[in-house]
């Protein structure tokens, strides 16, 4: 617990309001968007909510010299449990550093603090001709420094790729209260290690990213959406992969099996159509109508060589929404048919996205199952999601050999425990499997010597 004269320390820093330590308000701070079960447990002793780097720092200081334990929060839309107070402690909120710093046309970088909307950098940036690709689904409250924190990725990635290859530049509060800066503007930087790149995806268990210089583009002026429908769901994996090899990126490929599909329609009172296994919905940009055009018709001719049901492409920006609508219904519409959903998120090379769908089918029938499919396929980033009922022992049981498996199948292929929602607390007990013992004991040791009291956001990744 938190004696009296810590917290009087802490209400100075942040302010009364800015401090929270009721019941009620630390509850909101007990969970987040995964699948973990709420637990009061887990509620942290208090809650701050500071405004500046300078704040942050001073909190650190103080949680270092009372080895207080840190969690970082950011709008707590993670999927592992990343942002759960497990030691209780502190919970840091970063959600009032709302600033867009500057934006740097000359140079296309934009520099914002860390609880910035995501979709909010991308709207400052459109409106100004500028483009911040990265688009996890939780964007439009997700914030930049919780995307570092995970390293977010999105349905733009098999074009664009994920967060970090955005982030140029850091500012980063170290678990003693120090505050550092990696990276810059420059394009070419090979002075001393990439530290950069080893806070992007760390969950918080290195440092507390208060500011980040994010690399933009130019917008591209025109945009197709595309959606095609399959009789076999193997034949939509192997149109990506070919699509892949030939001269057509698109900006996003995405997979939805006929439970994902059946999930989404049910949810509108309308009925899948006859014969239909899988639907793709392929999005692709450009900047002049003849390559739009040649996109379009190469796309259109892989379709129909593997036995496409359909093939419609959006004639406005209305009938766009609409097509992204199924994809951005599915995860809610799948919560509605069983008392639990367990949504996993593995990801493989892309030339075996085919082979880890088979073999995710293969599951659900050995264990008796329904497993929806649905995921980012352009990039090999799947996401199965086990329906059941965790309650019933039996059940309960069929499900976590199920998912053993699931993650089994993704290393087999060369692929790994998650493409974009991080380790947190639902997949530590496979960490060891997929970096073997060796590269456990190395990220060990990087944790040591960045917070040797292990105060940053404990029980996560291992």
């Amino acid at each position: 617990m938190i004696d009296d004269r810590i917290k009087a320390q802490l209400r100075r820093i942040v302010g009364p309001e800015n401090f929270l330590e009721s019941d009620l308000d630390r509850f909101g701070y007990s969970y987040d968007a995964s699948f973990v079960p709420l637990n009061l447990k887990h509620l942290p002793d208090v809650v701050v909510r500071p405004a500046t780097t300078q704040e942050v720092s001073l909190i650190m200081k103080i949680a270092q010299d009372n080895s207080l334990p840190v969690t970082p929060r950011g709008a707590a839309s993670g999927r592992t449990g990343g942002s759960i107070p497990l030691a209780h402690g502190i919970s840091l909120s970063l959600d009032r550093m709302q600033k867009i710093l500057e934006l740097d046309e000359e140079n296309m970088m934009v520099t914002v603090e860390a609880g910035v909307r995501t979709a909010e950098v991308y709207n400052f940036c459109a409106a100004r001709g500028l483009f911040y690709p990265p688009d996890p689904a939780s964007s439009k409250f997700s914030t930049i420094g919780g995307n570092i924190a995970e390293n977010a990725g999105g349905i733009r990635a098999v074009k664009y790729g994920v967060t970090k290859n955005y982030v140029m530049g850091l500012e980063v509060v170290l678990a003693d209260g120090s505050i550092i800066h990696t990276g810059g503007k420059a394009i070419k930087n090979v002075t001393g290690y990439d530290l950069t790149s080893l806070f992007v995806g760390s969950e918080g268990t290195l440092g507390i990213i208060t500011k980040a210089i994010l690399r933009l583009l130019p917008l591209p002026k025109r945009q197709h959406t595309i959606q095609i429908t399959f009789r076999n769901l193997h034949e939509s994996c192997l149109m990506v992969y070919e699509m892949l090899r030939s001269s057509i990126i698109p900006t996003a490929a995405e997979l939805m099996d006929s439970v994902s599909l059946k999930a989404v329609l049910a949810h509108r009172n309308m009925d899948l159509e006859p014969g239909v296994e899988a639907c793709l919905i392929v999005e692709i940009d450009g900047n002049e109508e003849e390559e739009m055009r040649r996109q379009t018709e190469g796309i259109s001719q892989l379709a129909h060589s593997h036995e496409a049901l359909s093939f419609k492409v959006a004639q406005n920006e209305e009938e766009a929404e609409k097509i992204w609508s199924l994809r951005r219904g599915v995860s809610s519409a799948l919560a509605a048919l069983a008392p639990d959903r367990i949504g996993e998120d593995i990801s493989v090379p892309r030339a075996a996205f085919p082979e880890a769908v088979l073999r995710i089918r293969e599951i659900a029938m050995k264990y008796n199952l329904t497993i929806a499919v649905y995921g980012h396929a352009g990039d090999g980033n799947l996401h199965p999601s086990i329906l059941g009922d965790l309650s019933d022992p039996a059940v309960s049981r069929r499900i976590h050999g199920a998912i053993e498996e699931i993650f089994d199948v993704a290393l087999s292929l060369g692929g790994t425990l998650s493409g974009e929602h991080g380790i947190g607390i639902t997949k530590k007990p496979f960490f060891r499997k997929a970096v073997g013992e060796k590269g456990e004991a190395i990220h060990r040791a990087i944790k040591e010597a960045l917070d040797p009291k292990g105060i940053l956001n404990p029980g996560k990744i291992w």
